[in-house]
């Protein structure tokens, strides 16, 4: 047995050498973009734990959506921060408009009786003195803020800061010393301007001061970002418009300048050719991000989160390409925040059983509150009709952003309320825009397909309930109908082009208008629920 122990204990040292390693817990990644939807011109500021973002909205009430997050990778909304667009009788759409066909023009004209492409452009969100304020401009209209105590609200009214048209993407910074300022560009894109502002944050005190303005070299220059870091002020700044604009970063010892630049984010060898726009912010660990959008044609300008590195007291955005820039990354290590955190998703789909409409979803234009109801009908929405020429024109058309790559949106709609000349359904709101429906006219009713105003008649609708179909892949949508209560869909129309419009990406709308004038009253249409599917990333 003496002989026989060192043996044993070889073996048993080989053995013990012989159990696997552990395999190492992979390092959690997101992949980009975060938030494949429209949430352009996006700001972000983190307060405590929490990471607060808000985005452009143009002529959609509410304005200005709040959306939080914990880990900067996963977003929900909250809020909106401006429940209607007050600035003026076009923000109502009073019309008339007959835009449906190929002489549709988006213009900023008052004369025309809408707000498209004008509205509620390039906010900024900050956190000053236990407050959170936007700062947003309208191009027609002026500069304006909006705070609150928490996200949720409630928020203020805007306040007006400038009363003048042809202003753009304001921010305010609040200095060490007290004192407070704000920067903005002018429509069309430069130069920057800094102006002193009250403290309160109500007020500019000055005509202002240009503070960049270099059309050679940084052409097309707006949506500053004002911070101020060991010592230096920066301003995050994207320069050449917004389908193949670059970021640049401008920083001085003084805050009037002068400033010096560089290039910090372009789009290298990656596919996203417009890396543009965004916000800075640092989690508690230290770790230093940008969101930012990119313009991604029919699909509108979505969100990415970009590493930032800082060398020599200049920020490197994403992968370096260079000892000064860098590129896109297409997937990162998450965000350093402290903990993990479920994920979560920006609302979609909606049962219309609550007392208020689920806060993804936005009107094209103010809405007519008289000729909406949640309670009507409890558990449905109800559009009442309204006169209108053509969609495009049309009262009361509730959106929201459109969610990946491809989707497949299917709603259920009762009809049984309508009335001669009325059209309601689903459809994809842009220039041009598509549609699936029911018409009614001389008492019958009828399945349409619609595309740039030209209607398609599709078999009768013998009953009251239809389920529409929307389906998007590749920046197309094709729509479909089920009479049986969703077991078998059947197609109509022909696919089409999905379009960007009014500096938004094409959405999902459901609609109800009337072409029938005069004094009689209009009907209804009742949707029970809308459902989103989300295909692909």
């Amino acid at each position: 047995m003496r002989r026989l122990a060192p043996a044993l204990l070889a073996l048993a040292a080989v053995a013990a050498h012989a159990q696997p390693t552990p395999t190492p817990t992979p390092t959690p990644q997101y992949r980009n973009p975060i938030l494949f939807a429209d949430y352009s011109d996006p700001d972000v500021i983190r307060v405590g734990e929490d990471y607060v973002m808000t985005a452009s909205t143009f002529h959609f009430s509410p304005g200005l959506p709040v959306l939080k997050s914990k880990d900067l990778v996963h977003w929900t909304l909250v809020a909106h921060a401006l429940p209607r667009l007050p600035f003026g009788p076009a923000y109502d759409l009073p019309g008339p408009l007959n835009f449906d066909d190929a002489s549709e023009r988006a213009r900023l004209d008052p004369a025309m009786g809408h707000r498209y492409s004008a509205g509620v452009w390039a906010p900024a969100i900050r956190h000053h003195a236990g407050r959170y304020y936007i700062y947003f401009a309208t191009p027609t209209d002026g500069i304006f803020m909006v705070s609150a105590e928490h996200p949720e609200g409630p928020w203020t009214p805007p306040v007006a800061l400038v009363a003048q048209a042809g202003l753009e993407d304001p921010c305010p910074f609040w200095d060490d010393d007290g004192n407070a300022y704000l920067v903005h560009s002018r429509v069309g894109a430069g130069p920057l301007i800094l102006r002193r502002m009250a403290p309160d944050g109500t007020r500019v005190l000055d005509e202002g001061t240009v503070i960049m303005e270099d059309p050679v070299n940084l052409p097309v220059l707006e949506g500053p970002k004002m911070l101020k870091r060991n010592g230096w002020y920066y301003v995050f700044a994207p320069y050449g418009g917004v389908e193949k604009g670059p970021q640049a970063v401008l920083r001085a010892r003084d805050i009037r300048g002068p400033y010096q630049w560089r290039t910090v984010l372009a789009q290298g060898d990656t596919p996203v050719q417009a890396p543009h726009q965004g916000g800075y912010v640092e989690t508690p660990s230290g770790q230093a991000w940008f969101a930012h959008f990119n313009s991604t044609g029919a699909y509108g300008r979505i969100v990415h989160l970009q590493p930032v590195r800082w060398v020599d007291d200049w920020p490197i955005i994403g992968e370096p390409i260079s000892d000064t820039t860098g590129q896109p990354v297409a997937a990162h290590a998450m965000p350093d925040v402290g903990g993990t955190h479920p994920p979560v998703r920006p609302q979609a789909s909606d049962e219309f059983d609550g007392a208020a409409l689920g806060l993804q979803w936005e009107w094209n234009h103010n809405p007519v509150d008289t000729h909406w109801s949640l309670a009507a009908r409890p558990g449905h929405l109800r559009l009442a009709a309204m006169h209108a020429p053509s969609l495009v024109g049309a009262r009361n058309t509730l959106t929201q952003v459109h969610h990946g790559s491809a989707s497949r949106t299917t709603v259920r709609l009762d009809a049984s309320g309508l009335r001669d000349g009325e059209r309601a359904g689903l459809g994809m709101l842009q220039v041009q825009p598509n549609w699936i429906g029911v018409v009614q006219e001389a008492g019958v009713r009828h399945l349409v397909f619609a595309s740039a105003g030209v209607e398609t008649r599709g078999p009768a609708l013998r009953g009251d309930v239809v389920r529409l179909r929307q389906h998007v892949a590749d920046q197309r949508v094709s729509y479909a109908y089920s009479l049986d209560d969703g077991r078998s869909f059947v197609a109509l129309g022909e696919p089409s082009t999905m379009r960007f419009s009014w500096w938004k990406g094409a959405r999902p709308m459901l609609f109800n208008y009337a072409r029938t004038e005069g004094t009689a009253p209009h009907g209804h249409v009742d949707v029970d629920w809308v459902r989103i599917e989300r295909l692909a990333p």
